[in-house]
C-alpha cells in the first residue's frame, strides 16, 4: 500500500514513516503546502494522512484539492485542533477519518487498514477471486488449497491487481505504486516485468489460471470473468 504524509513536525513525521514502514507500506511525505500539493496532483495513493495546520497554507486544502482530482483516495486528518467544528469541516470536505493528536501508531496504523479494507475490498480481510484467496490480515496467498510463497512485493502486486482487477495498468502506475517517487530517478522500468515474471511464475506453480495479460506498449491487465 502507497502512503503519503503530511505533517510539518519532523519528529511525528519520523515516527510515523518508520513505523508504517517497517509494516511493508510505500511512504512518501510532505512537510508543507507546497510540497503536499505537488504530491496529490503529480502520484495516486492508497491512503493520504493530512495534518491541517501546515506551513505555507491549509491541510484542508490539500484535501479539497485531493478529492477533486482523485476522490477514491482514502484520507485521514491528524490533527492537534479537536474542536467539533474542525472534525465536522474535514469529514464534510471528503476525509475518511480524523484522529486527534497525540494518537498511539497501532491505531493510526488500524484506521488506514480499515480505510483500505472498505475502500478496495469492501471491508473483507479475506479476498477470494475465483481459486485465487488471498488474507489481508496474514499476508498469506493460496491457490485452492496451495500456498503461494511471495516476496512481500509481489504479495503487494497481486493485491494491487486484483483491486485494479479487468483494468489496464500502465508499468509507470505499477512502479509507482510498489515504490513510490523513488521510480523518478530510474533510468528505465525493466523491473517491473520481472516482478511479474516471478508473480506469474508462482502462481502458475501453485495452480492457478494465468490471469495477467501484457499489453502491448501500455502495461498489464489482470483479467478475471
Amino acid at each position: 500500500m502507497k502512503l503519503l504524509i503530511v505533517e510539518d513536525n519532523q519528529d511525528l513525521l519520523q515516527n510515523i514513516h518508520t513505523y508504517l514502514k517497517k509494516e511493508g507500506y510505500i511512504c512518501e511525505s510532505a512537510k508543507n503546502y507546497e510540497q503536499a500539493f505537488h504530491k496529490v496532483m503529480s502520484y495516486t495513493y492508497d491512503v493520504v494522512l493530512i495534518d491541517i495546520m501546515i506551513p505555507g497554507g491549509s491541510g484542508l486544502q490539500v484535501l479539497r484539492k485531493l478529492k477533486a482530482v482523485n476522490p477514491e483516495t482514502g484520507t485521514i486528518i491528524i490533527s492537534a485542533k479537536n474542536a467539533l467544528d474542525d472534525k465536522v469541516e474535514g469529514l464534510e470536505l471528503g476525509a475518511d477519518d480524523y484522529v486527534t493528536k497525540p494518537f498511539q501508531l497501532p491505531e493510526l496504523h488500524a484506521r488506514i487498514k480499515a480505510i483500505n479494507r472498505r475502500q478496495q475490498h469492501n471491508g473483507r480481510h479475506v479476498i477470494t477471486m475465483n481459486e485465487l484467496t488471498i488474507n489481508t490480515k496474514t499476508m498469506e496467498v493460496t491457490v485452492n488449497d496451495n500456498t503461494a510463497d511471495l516476496t512481500p512485493k509481489e504479495y503487494e502486486l497481486l493485491v494491487y491487481f486484483t483491486a485494479n482487477k479487468n483494468h489496464v495498468l500502465s508499468k509507470q502506475t505499477i512502479a509507482e505504486h510498489l515504490w513510490g517517487d523513488y521510480v523518478d530517478h530510474l533510468d528505465n522500468l525493466d523491473f517491473v516485468y520481472q516482478h511479474i515474471k516471478n508473480l506469474r511464475k508462482k502462481l502458475k506453480a501453485a495452480g492457478a489460471t494465468d490471469y495477467i495479460e501484457s499489453v502491448y506498449g501500455i502495461g498489464y491487465k489482470f483479467n478475471v470473468s
